[in-house]
C-alpha cells in the first residue's frame, strides 16, 4: 500500500511539472555561475528559458515577451529584484514569481510577502528545493485545473488534454499553449498580432499558420468554441 501511494505521489508530481512543458520562464540573476546552473535545471522543465543579468534587462524582456513564470534574485545591478517585481505586479497580479536570494533579512521577507511571492528561497538551495518551489508555481498556474469549455468538453491543464464525452484527446504543445492563452483572455478579442507575439516571438508566421492551428483546435474541441472576429482575430466565450 505504501509503495502504491509513493508511486501515485511521484506520478502526480510529474503531472504538476508537466504543466511547464509548453511554458516560458524568465530568470534574473547577476552571478553568471549561479545563473548558468539554475538555467540548466529550468531547461529540464520549461519549453523556453530566458536568463538575464540585471533588473532592467528583465523588465525589457517582460515588455517584449509573454512569460508564464518569473524568477528573480534580489540584489542585481541597475534595478533590484523587488523593485522589478513591484513594477510587474502593477500590471499582473497573478503570474507566479519565485525569489532566489541570499537575503534573509525581515525587511526583504516582508516586502516579498506584500508582493505576493509564490516562494522565497534562500541560498544555498539545491535541485530538490527548487523543484518543490516550481511545483508550487505550477499549482498556482493551474488552480482551476479542469476548465469547462463547451458542450460538456473541458480542458485538463495538468494533462494537456481535452475531455469530450469522457474521452481524453491529447493536444500538441502549440495547441495547449494557444488554448491556455485564449482561456486567460476569455471574453476578450485576441488579435492575430497578439497570437504571433505569444506563440512565435521572433519568427514571422502568416495568418494561415494561425488559422491552421485554430482549425486543429476546433476539430478536437468544437467548431464553434472560438468566435471569429472578422479580420482581427478570435474570442473564446465560456458557456
Amino acid at each position: 500500500m505504501e509503495t502504491l501511494q509513493k508511486e501515485k505521489g511521484v506520478k502526480e508530481d510529474d503531472e504538476v511539472l508537466n504543466v511547464f512543458n509548453d511554458k516560458k520562464v524568465l530568470y534574473a540573476e547577476d552571478e553568471e555561475g549561479i545563473r548558468e546552473n539554475i538555467s540548466e535545471i529550468l531547461e529540464l522543465f520549461f519549453d523556453k528559458v530566458v536568463s538575464v543579468a540585471d533588473g532592467e534587462e528583465a523588465m525589457e524582456q517582460i515588455s517584449l515577451n509573454c512569460f508564464d513564470v518569473l524568477i528573480f534574485d534580489i540584489c542585481m545591478p541597475k534595478l533590484d529584484g523587488l523593485d522589478a517585481i513591484k513594477r510587474v505586479r502593477k500590471k499582473d497580479e497573478k503570474i507566479p514569481i519565485l525569489i532566489l536570494s541570499a537575503h534573509t533579512d525581515r525587511e526583504y521577507l516582508w516586502r516579498a510577502v506584500e508582493l505576493k511571492i509564490t516562494k522565497y528561497l534562500t541560498k544555498p538551495y539545491d535541485k530538490y528545493t527548487l523543484t518543490e518551489a516550481l511545483k508550487k508555481a505550477a499549482k498556482e498556474l493551474t488552480q482551476d485545473r479542469k476548465i469547462k469549455l463547451v458542450n460538456g468538453c473541458y480542458y485538463d491543464s495538468y494533462k494537456k488534454s481535452v475531455y469530450k464525452n469522457d474521452e481524453a484527446i491529447a493536444l500538441t504543445k502549440s495547441e495547449s499553449r494557444l488554448l491556455e492563452y485564449f482561456i486567460k483572455r476569455a471574453s476578450q478579442t485576441v488579435t492575430f498580432e497578439e497570437i504571433f507575439e505569444y506563440m512565435w516571438e521572433f519568427d514571422t508566421p502568416t495568418k494561415e499558420a494561425v488559422k491552421s492551428l485554430i482549425k486543429d483546435l476546433r476539430k478536437k474541441i468544437d467548431r464553434d468554441f472560438l468566435k471569429n472576429i472578422y479580420g482581427i482575430g478570435y474570442m473564446l466565450e465560456f458557456p
